[in-house]
């Protein structure tokens, strides 16, 4: 499964045909009997290094129960709707530090709601076989309305679909982009991440493994 998902071979054909094996095997219906824990992820690069963090919370309290984070060697270019390739590798070497599985990853990237249905949150969770959502703060593609109020919801729509929804989570902050990844459904992940909205931009999750992962950075950049 993760050879044929993230071929060696780099070519356009082989990753579009890595991209459409993705498609073939997204669920998107909520797959999961429990949240117990959910588990925020996040890269960061430096020089030609990528490092990905993974912050697993309680659900409910949204305690840190757990960080790990796993450091490479970039392979792939930045190139749009290709982004799996470049960061997926990373995020499931760090997955499998952990010692506490959470029950979902909320990713920072996107889900379905990609050109060919599957973002980085969809690819990962379908080579993870974990339920994931992906949060993005840009439309990759599709249209919406956007929300003016503060916990306000539109659908993002793509050729007819509904492939997300734009959440205003924060008074002056532009709204974030959420979508189903792998084993949830499109309730479920605008439920879920509702759910975890506090007091910044970013559901908790995601914010934390934001600046931990950066934490972890600096820490690289001065030894």
């Amino acid at each position: 499964m993760y050879t044929s998902l993230f071929p060696d071979d780099h070519s356009t054909p082989s990753l579009l045909h890595a991209q459409e094996l993705v498609k073939k095997k997204v669920i998107l219906y909520d797959d999961y009997t429990d949240l117990a824990l959910v588990g925020g992820v996040d890269q960061a690069f430096y020089k030609n290094c990528i490092i990905s963090g993974i912050v697993v919370m309680d659900y409910e309290s949204l305690e840190i129960v757990e960080e790990v984070y796993h450091q490479d060697i970039v392979q792939y270019p930045y190139i749009p709707t290709f982004l799996s390739f470049r960061e997926g590798p990373a995020i499931i070497s760090a997955f499998s530090k952990l010692n506490h599985k959470p029950d979902i990853l909320i990713i920072d990237g996107c889900g379905i709601n990609h050109p060919r249905c599957a973002g980085l949150a969809t690819h990962v969770g379908v080579a993870l076989d974990v339920p994931t959502i992906g949060v993005a703060k840009n439309i990759l593609c599709g249209e919406g309305d956007e929300p003016i109020m503060v916990g306000e919801v539109k659908p993002l729509m793509f050729k007819t679909h509904q492939v997300g929804w734009l959440i205003k989570s924060c008074l002056r902050c532009r709204p974030i982009v959420v979508a189903p990844g792998h084993r949830v459904s499109m309730k479920g992940s605008l439920e879920i991440i509702k759910n975890m909205i506090k007091d910044h931009k970013l559901p908790e999750p995601c914010f934390l493994a934001h600046n931990y992962v950066n934490s972890i950075k600096k820490t690289i950049k001065h030894n």
